[in-house]
């Protein structure tokens, strides 16, 4: 875990921004870079609070931004001193589950720079489920729709010498006040249209991409999710993988049939029976955007640069 950002709350804090509304940013932002024969360009817009609802490459669209889920984004999930269950205390960066296909976001977005081929936004999340909704037959355990959650994220297209490899940084901001001993954080996932449906994963150890079923659930290898002519894939890689204790887990992969999406992640979990202390929590990820072979290509720089930083 890498801490980058107390400077830009404490920054906010200092000039206001977090206490006036009428000085909140309005979310629309373009960034771009050249890839390839191609820009990689990305978008967020008013409606989902700096969550990213458009990536394009080479000619095609990679989100599926439907309702305020299915970006590129991020989320956690807590336990509250209590079991933990998917979704029911589950602070979401682009907002909440009522908030549907709808032009506004529970979410706030509290700051955002963009300039050239560089993002950094500040989010305080919303719950995914408000007060009395359920996830399945499970109540939500919130009490508000607005968290006290932030998330700050610094987005780069190209690293390095990889044009086609997005460093994607994020820091979640746990408060003071709350008891947790078990977080899952859904570090960053992508939602994408259907026609993604040929899935891989990465073998670290021959450096190719291996056919992979669509899941669903999580495994320990990177994934990358291609059309079938290969001509267009995006990937994911984290040298904080894997986790500490998770050692089979931290890439997952689903293929939602009825609602004609897919969706690849990369997750971290912490727990600690003493209570996760309030401070914050970030990891480094990097998504790479190409053809099929150059996504491959990409991985296997990102893994040798990486295994020789740590051996």
């Amino acid at each position: 875990m890498k801490p980058f950002t107390c400077a830009v709350i404490a920054a906010l804090h200092f000039t206001g921004a977090l206490s006036s509304a009428a000085e909140l940013p309005s979310g629309h932002s373009i960034i771009r870079a050249k890839a390839g024969a191609s820009e990689i360009v990305i978008t967020t817009t008013p409606r989902l609070a700096g969550a990213i609802h458009s990536l394009t490459w080479n000619g095609k669209e990679f989100i599926d931004s439907l309702d305020h889920g299915r970006q590129l984004q991020s989320a956690s999930n807590f336990d509250v001193g209590t079991p933990i269950l998917a979704e029911t205390y589950n602070p979401t960066e682009a907002g909440s589950q009522r908030d549907g296909a709808g032009p506004k976001s529970s979410s706030r977005l509290l700051h955002l720079i963009a300039t050239n081929n560089l993002l950094q936004t500040t989010t305080q999340m919303a719950f995914w489920l408000a007060p009395g909704e359920k996830s399945g037959p499970n109540l939500a355990k919130n009490s508000t729709i607005l968290s006290d959650h932030l998330l700050t994220k610094r987005v780069r297209i190209g690293y390095r010498d990889l044009p086609h490899v997005i460093q994607y940084d994020v820091a979640f901001h746990l408060p003071v006040g709350e008891r947790h001993t078990h977080a899952v954080f859904e570090a960053l996932t992508g939602y994408m249209p259907a026609e993604f449906s040929a899935f891989w994963k990465f073998n670290p150890q021959t450096g190719d991409l291996e056919p992979l079923t669509d899941g669903p659930g999580e495994l320990a290898w990177p994934v990358v999710l291609a059309t079938p002519d290969g001509r267009h894939a995006m990937g994911i890689f984290s040298p904080d993988q894997p986790a500490k204790g998770w050692a089979q887990l931290g890439y997952g992969r689903w293929k939602f049939r009825a609602e004609k999406v897919v969706k690849w992640n990369c997750v971290f979990r912490v727990s600690d029976a003493n209570g996760i202390a309030p401070g914050e929590y970030a990891f480094r990820n990097f998504v790479l955007v190409g053809d099929r072979a150059t996504v491959r290509d990409s991985l296997r720089a990102l893994q040798k640069m990486f295994a020789q930083r740590n051996p």
